[in-house]
């Protein structure tokens, strides 16, 4: 069985809820995901926040010009979660439906990393191929 670990990403930026929103959004541009767990000191999960979470707010804020906003206003505090365990093909075919596009990846409550479904598809693809090859 393929497991998460073997496809997951490592190292990753991570929020706090404490942070303002243009903070957060910069570090979420520059790490290329579209979006990053929010956590506490000792790296366990209380949120994720997402770009789609992080658009209707923001238009109303940039309008205004109200930099008051902070990751914890706008980030779901029940994150959808795998674990490094947790079967790739599972997990792909929870990605096939309306779910999200990337999860954290959480052990003993601890962020160990982050899942996509880029990466995802090239295990799957990878996958294929190998099967062309054995024919």
């Amino acid at each position: 069985m393929a497991t998460v670990s073997e496809i997951m990403r490592h190292s990753l930026p991570m929020l706090r809820a404490d942070m303002s929103i243009t903070s957060a959004l910069d570090r979420m541009l520059e790490s290329g995901l579209s979006g990053l767990p929010v956590v506490d000191a000792q790296r366990h999960i209380i949120g994720f926040l997402s770009e789609q979470d992080c658009i209707p707010k923001l238009i109303n804020a940039s309008y205004h010009c109200d930099n008051r906003v902070t990751v914890n206003d706008l980030m779901r505090k029940d994150p959808l979660t795998v674990t490094p365990e947790d079967d790739v093909f599972e997990l792909a075919r929870i990605m096939g439906g309306a779910k999200p596009k990337l999860y954290p990846v959480v052990e003993d409550t601890k962020v160990v990393g982050i899942v996509t479904r880029h990466q995802v598809m090239l295990f799957l693809n990878k996958q294929l191929q190998s099967c062309s090859i054995n024919y």
